[in-house]
């Protein structure tokens, strides 16, 4: 029979043994943890490659489109509207004021429309307009025939190139409405630089219907572009009359 000295020694070495097998086991076991987390974090990885590239795929096929569709037309537009200034001048008279307009808004259509095929084509957008060109396109609205006055309130300073942009699209937008459905009407362009907001607000007299706007393309774009940087939008008939729309974008925080 076994002594008790023997009972402990196998008691201690049933006891050694489950501690390796135990040690074993939680070996194992944090090794295929980390097998999954790391199975895992790599199905992430081609899930977000494959929708990158999904992403950019469409996004060359939207730029595809919009060249074949638009740059092809809109170049015929401006060689046109260019050909008949020159004969005017060629005959000795001033070319009207909507052809010179024309003119203008065809060259202006060309490079901001190759400067959208290259935000599609190259997922940045450095090179799309800014608030630097809003005189610009100020004195474009008022060659078309709509008289447009630009206030600036506040210290104007450099802005983050998103709101930047966004800024000038809501102006780009609202005067092109104001072309378009306000009749007989004067535009008033005013940016106020806050400490974090700047303030975009444009302002017709025209003839509306009095009813709040059916969104369309135009409005529901100006409506995205604001709220994706944190901004409110509001666009509705004006207090007496004719239009208003006014965007609060936030100048801090934003890439």
């Amino acid at each position: 029979m076994r002594t008790d000295r023997q009972w402990r020694r196998f008691y201690a070495a049933g006891w050694v043994v489950s501690a390796a097998v135990g040690v074993i086991a939680f070996v194992e076991w944090h090794a295929h943890v980390r097998e999954v987390e790391r199975r895992a974090e790599e199905a992430e990885r081609t899930r977000d490659e494959v929708a990158r590239r999904r992403a950019m795929e469409e996004r060359l096929r939207i730029a595809r489109e919009l060249h074949d569709s638009l740059t092809h037309s809109i170049s015929v537009i401006k060689v046109q509207a260019g050909v008949a200034t020159h004969l005017a001048r060629k005959n000795g008279e001033d070319p009207s004021d909507a052809l010179l307009a024309i003119q203008e808004a065809s060259s202006d259509a060309v490079r901001e429309l190759r400067s959208t095929l290259d935000v599609l084509r190259h997922e940045d957008d450095n090179g799309s307009s800014g608030l630097d060109r809003l005189p610009r396109l100020v004195e474009r609205a008022r060659s078309s025939g709509l008289p447009t006055t630009l206030v600036v309130r506040g210290d104007e300073r450099p802005l983050p190139p998103d709101v930047d942009r966004a800024a000038y699209r809501v102006v780009q937008e609202a005067l092109t409405n104001i072309t378009r459905h306000a009749g007989d009407a004067t535009a008033l362009v005013e940016l106020t630089y806050g400490d974090r907001v700047l303030t975009v607000r444009v302002d017709d007299d025209g003839t509306g219907s009095g009813q709040p706007p059916v969104p369309g393309y135009g409005l529901i774009g100006m409506r995205e572009r604001v709220t994706a940087l944190g901004g409110r939008l509001q666009a509705g008939p004006g207090a007496a009359q004719g239009f208003s729309v006014l965007a609060d974008l936030p100048v801090d925080g934003v890439r």
